[in-house]
């Protein structure tokens, strides 16, 4: 009885955080009305949560998100209408890598245009110093419909990394929390947008040394334990002050 009443209270936990998620990217603008998804599960677990296909990421709270097995099978809640990309994309990767338990899969303008650059991600600033030597990427196969052709192959280009740019599309950030995948989420957004407009600039631009930009990489991810959860914390505040229903 007592197992069973943790796990509903770390349920419960887990959906408000994913809720926050969700009102979080659509605070900052990062959303992309109803085409993106972020998922969260607990440790080990066969199933996550995600949002119903159709809603906004500004209308999300607690007690509608889906609960969906790691092969796309809805087993609590009501879909508007079947969303097989989220689950092929997110199920696949959650089959082969315990270590992570959420996913942010965006597709905000400035990581498009960093996808479709030969070039990838530079480290031109700091923002992108944690991804040095340390991001995938993915060659467009048209939408993420097949778990084989696409869903698996998104998973093993990912390797053991945390963050893959899906070419021509938009970008996955994944964590050992929410509060991990949105660090890097928010990370690689930031250095995007800065590569953007230093490329568009047409003005000669600084690379560091990759000696420097490895101990960025290693400062940065050392810095704090719990990587994310100060800059959770504060945004948590924003959510409750501005729409607290989000916990509902």
């Amino acid at each position: 009885m007592f197992a069973e009443k943790l796990k509903q209270d770390e349920v419960s936990a887990l959906r408000k955080d994913l809720a926050a998620a969700y009102r979080i990217i659509s605070l900052l603008g990062m959303d992309d009305l109803t085409y993106t998804h972020i998922t969260a599960r607990l440790p080990n677990a066969d199933s996550f949560f995600i949002l119903p296909f159709g809603k906004l990421f500004s209308e999300i709270n607690a007690s509608m998100l889906l609960e969906v097995d790691l092969d796309g099978n809805i087993i609590r809640g009501q879909e508007f209408q079947y969303n097989k990309t989220g689950y092929v994309i997110h199920g696949e990767i959650y089959k082969v890598r315990p270590d992570i338990n959420a996913i942010f899969h965006l597709h905000t303008i400035d990581t498009v245009a960093v996808s479709a650059m030969k070039c990838g991600l530079l480290p031109i600033s700091q923002f992108a110093m944690p991804f040095f030597q340390a991001i995938a990427y993915h060659d467009y196969n048209s939408l993420a419909l097949e778990n084989d052709n696409h869903g698996a192959k998104i998973a093993k280009d990912l390797g053991s990394l945390k963050n893959i740019f899906l070419r021509n599309h938009g970008t996955l950030s994944c964590g050992k929390d929410l509060q991990e995948a949105f660090f890097f989420t928010r990370f690689l957004e930031q250095a995007c947008q800065v590569q953007v407009k230093i490329l568009a600039s047409n003005q000669e631009f600084i690379i560091p040394e990759d000696e420097v930009c490895a101990q960025a990489a290693r400062d940065i991810l050392s810095f704090e334990e719990n990587m994310g959860t100060r800059d959770w914390q504060a945004l948590l505040r924003l959510l409750e002050s501005n729409c607290p229903e989000y916990a509902n």
